[in-house]
């Protein structure tokens, strides 16, 4: 198939290397064009403007846009004047599932249908196949599900339901996601923290869990990358970002009153990362010196 990748970002570049390797045409678009640029040298047509990527493709067209969650709607916008009734529009990024029925019924005015995919794979993708998950009109899935088959590993693509089911399936895919890392992290402290710390290798650990046990995971692979290229990760600070959909994955168990208390805690837990000097946890040593007479360290002290 054709197809325009609007979006070279880490994953968008996986994805179109992927469908370039599975034979399909891609075309490609990126804000900054020497991306798109460098990639015709694996067979890509790079375009300097949107007008340009459609001008490439044939029609019905399928169009591919993997951007960060804010800078979906401008490139719609544009889209929405450049596209013909029968074109089809696919949203990979991490986007609120929320926001694609309204997208979906905008550019259904002009005869367009939209899909919004869930892309899990992360920079291993291109090597193991994405996940993908897509919601919409079931027969656009049918008509770009060559693509799909061809991004996916088998059994890794799922029409999902309509517009939004893509977007909220992989939602709650990332709180999972959340959890299953605070787990492992929580995990691997209680071991470092343990009288045995100095004789266990952790990357030896995670390659042993990794061997038949009930806690194997790919996560767990990567742990033993990391431990091998830094035993105890004294190389890495201890900050950890949020891509907005462990918030939304929360926020939705707040809207419908579905208990998720170790999501929400995994969230909480990114949050507390990012503080140095927690000032509620200055509240807490002034209270239990206040009513209990315990020793606060002062900031002069080790």
């Amino acid at each position: 198939m054709q197809v325009g990748m609007i979006g070279l970002g880490r994953m968008g570049l996986g994805l179109a290397k992927r469908l370039l390797q599975k034979g399909h045409q891609v075309a490609a678009y990126n804000r900054t064009f020497a991306k798109a640029e460098k990639l015709a040298a694996q067979g890509a047509h790079p375009a300097r403007t949107l007008a340009e990527l459609t001008r490439l493709l044939s029609p019905p067209r399928a169009v591919w846009l993997m951007l960060p969650a804010g800078a979906v709607q401008p490139i719609l916008d544009e889209l929405a004047g450049l596209l013909e009734p029968g074109d089809i529009v696919l949203e990979g990024g991490n986007s609120p599932y929320a926001e694609d029925a309204p997208r979906a019924a905008q550019l259904a005015r002009g005869g367009v249908q939209y899909l919004d995919v869930g892309v899990s794979g992360g920079v291993w993708g291109l090597e193991k196949g994405f996940c993908l998950m897509a919601g919409g009109p079931r027969g656009a899935f049918r008509q770009v599900e060559p693509l799909l088959a061809s991004l996916a590993p088998p059994g890794g693509y799922l029409y999902c339901g309509p517009s939004g089911a893509g977007h909220f399936v992989k939602m709650i895919h990332n709180g999972i996601e959340y959890a299953m890392m605070q787990a492992y992290a929580e995990g691997f402290a209680l071991l470092d923290s343990s009288p045995f710390a100095e004789h266990l290798d952790y990357g030896q650990v995670s390659h042993l869990w990794n061997q038949g046990s009930v806690i194997r995971s790919w996560l767990l692979e990567l742990m033993e990358g990391a431990f091998a290229d830094d035993p105890r990760l004294d190389g890495l600070q201890a900050y950890v970002e949020d891509s907005g959909e462990g918030r939304w994955t929360v926020e939705q168990a707040i809207k419908s009153a579905t208990p998720a208390p170790v999501i929400a805690l995994a969230l909480m837990e990114r949050f507390r990362s990012r503080q140095d000097n927690s000032f509620a946890d200055r509240v807490l040593a002034a209270l239990r010196h206040g009513f209990g007479g315990h020793r606060v360290r002062r900031k002069e002290e080790p």
